[in-house]
């Protein structure tokens, strides 16, 4: 039998250790280091500065994933990613039948809604006796 190395909700009540808090305050570090870098540099094209934010998310993420918390949202975003392929999408036609259903009724209930407007309109108009 394969045996999955999961990381459950119950292995993350532990105190979270030393080494666990220090990279998640060097991650806050480094992006706080990269707001006023990107603040700062204001004046540098573009791009270069997207590049550096990018490659700079790329180590947050990476420093983040080696906490517990990142491999609990690891193991998450994996188990997600299964659930969605065990999804039944509609067809095409069963999609285009349910949208037609839908501006049907949108269409029936703001006439209706115009109708009980008018109604009110004439009604009120004509117990105040300002039949405009």
């Amino acid at each position: 039998m394969k045996q999955e190395n999961r990381i459950t909700t119950r292995d993350t009540k532990q105190a979270p250790s030393s080494n666990n808090r220090l990279k998640w305050i060097f991650i806050v570090f480094l992006l706080l280091a990269g707001i006023v870098a990107n603040t700062y540099y204001g004046d540098i094209a573009l791009a270069l500065r997207a590049a550096v934010g990018i490659i700079l998310l790329a180590v947050v993420l990476g420093i983040a994933l080696q906490t517990i918390q990142g491999q609990v949202a690891w193991s998450f975003a994996k188990g997600a990613r299964v659930e969605m392929r065990k999804v039944v999408w509609p067809t095409r036609q069963e999609t285009m039948q349910t949208t037609l259903v839908v501006v049907a009724m949108v269409i029936v209930a703001s006439l209706i809604l115009w109708g009980f407007d008018y109604l009110f309109y004439k009604l009120i108009g004509w117990l105040t006796g300002q039949r405009g």
